[in-house]
């Protein structure tokens, strides 16, 4: 059955997720879905519920730098880049980086980078904090359906099938976040 969690249950939510769970929650512009990125059967569950084929991988999502810190092969980041990306968060970018062997082969998928994101967006951050690390983030929507950009659209979409959903609002961007290289500054999504 489906749990709803408000900001004020911040705690449960994130028990939920290092219990396995598969949680909805608010960011910058849609809904996301969310697990542990060390969780794989929960990964495989999250990737089920989107029939989203699994060689595409996932972004990872953050409170602060140091929550994705270690996902990041560092020393193949130019230090003009890398400063670049730390000036551009906390925001509403996300960067792929080389990534380092603590980062799942599930969630880079066929990439050989990973991509990341530390977010402004206070609900999204909060949960990251209370979970206490970096978290699974992709659309909240079935493959090839548009995203999530309600609560009532992320219920419609999974119903009991999700195991929890945090209801509270998005953020100002009326799109998904710009997805950057952090190798050479090149936009990969727009």
């Amino acid at each position: 059955m489906l749990q709803r969690f408000g900001l004020d249950e911040l705690t449960a939510a994130a028990a939920l997720l290092r219990a396995g769970g598969v949680l909805a929650y608010p960011t910058e512009a849609v809904f996301g879905l969310g697990c542990d990125p060390h969780d794989r059967i929960a990964f495989e569950r999250l990737f089920a519920l989107k029939q989203r084929p699994p060689a595409q991988g996932v972004l990872l999502i953050a409170a602060e730098f140091a929550q994705v810190e270690r996902y990041i092969e560092l020393a193949a980041v130019p230090a003009e880049i890398l400063q670049q990306v730390r000036a551009s968060w906390p925001g509403p970018h996300t960067w792929v980086f080389p990534r380092s062997a603590q980062v799942p082969a599930w969630i880079a998928g066929e990439h050989a980078g990973v991509a990341l994101r530390v977010t402004a967006h206070a609900p999204a951050a909060a949960l990251c904090r209370a979970f206490g690390g970096a978290l699974v983030s992709t659309s909240a929507n079935p493959h090839g359906v548009p995203p999530a950009r309600t609560a009532q659209m992320v219920s419609e979409y999974f119903g009991d099938a999700l195991d929890g959903l945090l209801d509270a609002p998005l953020g100002g961007q009326d799109r998904p976040t710009v997805i950057r290289d952090a190798l050479t500054g090149a936009i990969i999504r727009a």
